[in-house]
């Protein structure tokens, strides 16, 4: 029975790489997937998935009027998995599409993405992810300035936290780092 996962981590928590990893897996069995992520998401190149190791595959890149199931639905071969990347993205509409291919096409979906933002709100797509997953699993990292596993994502801007500010702001380690609790609201900079 197909089920929708949610598989959710820090910044530098392996998201990317399991993607490709799980795609991998499935072609070569000559199983098909599909592979979707954020078409705002311009870090590496609009409609890839990049795995800060360097390893990338081409996807689907999902915008806000992007009929996820229409395009799973009418897909030769019907895939085997449908694989998101950058799932907090998503808009609710979006993510009942997922649980529409799971329940309706009976293909397993899995999602990955960060839960909280820089300020620990949760992004609208992962809102519903922990609403409509069947399974949620957390991937792990450790703090960039301590041992303690981190949990949430501290902003920076020229070597200084920054604590407001808009949701979404595409970058990377120049611009992010996993952090622990702690050093997120104490931050050793």
């Amino acid at each position: 029975m197909a089920q929708l996962f949610f598989k959710y981590g820090a910044m530098n928590s392996g998201k990317s790489i399991e993607i490709l990893k799980v795609a991998h897996n499935y072609e070569e069995q000559n199983k098909h997937v599909l592979i979707f992520t954020s078409g705002i998401d311009d870090r590496d190149e609009v409609g890839y998935v990049s795995s800060r190791i360097g390893l990338r595959k081409q996807a689907i890149p999902i915008y806000e009027d992007t009929n996820l199931f229409q395009i799973v639905q009418e897909h030769q071969p019907k895939p085997s998995c449908v694989l998101i990347d950058e799932c907090q993205f998503m808009n609710k509409e979006g993510i009942l599409q997922l649980v529409q291919i799971v329940d309706e096409l009976q293909v397993p979906v899995m999602a990955f993405g960060l839960k909280n933002d820089f300020q620990n709100n949760l992004f609208e797509g992962s809102k519903y992810m922990l609403i409509y997953a069947d399974k949620i699993e957390e991937l792990k990292t450790i703090c960039w300035f301590c041992e303690r596993k981190a949990t949430m994502t501290l902003r920076v801007e020229n070597g200084k936290p920054i604590y407001t500010g808009q949701q979404i702001q595409i970058g990377g380690n120049e611009t992010y780092y996993p952090v622990c609790r702690k050093c997120h609201s104490n931050p050793p900079l």
